[in-house]
């Protein structure tokens, strides 16, 4: 038990340790770009420069750059993560409100992203060189070269001309009158689109990554054995060589949520999903910095928490782990 609360322990102050350095990063280099916020204002003549210069003081633009790091600090500490300039509020309710779609988003392509690839990559390895192996080498290539912006609009295209699912957006307009199921089968048709395009754009490298560690699973001297005592196909495949491929698996586990997660902020913004990537593209364009600071932080620490989940998933999977942090 002691083991287990001290590896926690340190792995939780390395992430701790890194969202200060994105924060400290990410800060520096939003306030050495060129302008700001106020300097549209500046040429509005109906705004006096009394009035920016007040604005200015007030949103603590005229203190050093450490001071506002700190002022910032205090304010993330509340759980408001600095002020908008734009909305003129927290920046954390802004946040929140478009998180909670991203998060729905890609989790929801996580979910399918990865049950596909365990069951297509443990096939393809346990009939290697067969019809399903060469089918997911063939189309995984394909979709390696295909950029996410083409897929985005090729299925966008599919929703004018088909009708399939809904072109656009999270909800009809008409939603606000649905209830129930007729509700969630409106969500469905909006959220198709964006989870199958993030689907395609993750499968190609998690495929691979799970047929190669199934392969070296398979071959292993331990299934061979488990063979020779005639158990079926399919169990020794799900049974025995998916958890001994498990341990690199797990390890990419947070990798692909990053992926997935940076690669959804473009989608968002293309196939208007109101989540991150549409807030944090407008708070660029207008320089509202607390707000690019509190998206970019927020994917940071999205990040942070599944290579946590990684790190303790595999501490509990893999014997050489827990042994490691024993010496």
């Amino acid at each position: 038990m002691g083991l287990v609360v001290k590896y926690l322990a340190r792995r939780l102050v390395h992430a701790a340790l890194l969202l200060v350095g994105v924060s400290i990063l990410t800060f520096i280099f939003l306030q050495l770009a060129p302008g700001n916020f106020f300097d549209e204002m500046r040429l509005n003549p109906q705004i006096s420069r009394q009035t920016i210069q007040q604005l200015y003081r007030q949103y603590g633009m005229d203190r050093p750059l450490p001071v506002r790091y700190l002022y910032w600090l205090k304010s993330a500490a509340k759980g408001e993560w600095g002020i908008s300039f734009a909305y003129n509020i927290p920046v954390a309710p802004l946040i929140w409100a478009r998180a909670r779609n991203t998060l729905l988003l890609t989790g929801s392509a996580a979910v399918l992203s990865w049950a596909i690839a365990l069951l297509w990559g443990a096939f393809s390895a346990d009939r290697r060189h067969g019809l399903v192996d060469h089918a997911g080498t063939a189309i995984t290539s394909v979709l390696l070269v295909t950029p996410d912006l083409l897929l985005a609009l090729t299925f966008l295209w599919i929703a004018v001309r088909t009708r399939w699912f809904h072109a656009g957006g999270m909800l009809s307009p008409a939603s606000a009158d649905l209830t129930g199921a007729s509700h969630l089968k409106d969500l469905i048709l909006h959220l198709i689109g964006p989870v199958v395009v993030l689907v395609l754009g993750s499968l190609p490298v998690l495929l691979r990554h799970v047929r190669a560690a199934m392969l070296d699973a398979l071959d292993s001297p331990f299934i061979k054995a488990v063979r020779a005592h005639g158990i079926s196909r399919n169990r020794i495949l799900f049974r025995h060589a998916l958890p001994a491929a498990s341990a690199p698996l797990v390890s990419l586990f947070g990798l692909s949520l990053g992926s997935l997660l940076s690669a959804s902020l473009l989608i968002e913004v293309i196939m208007n999903w109101p989540g991150l990537g549409p807030l944090l593209l407008e708070a660029i364009l207008s320089r509202d910095l607390y707000v690019v600071i509190g998206a970019v932080m927020f994917s940071a620490l999205l990040l942070v928490a599944g290579t946590f989940v990684s790190d303790v998933l595999l501490f509990a999977t893999d014997p050489r782990i827990r042994m490691e942090n024993l010496r």
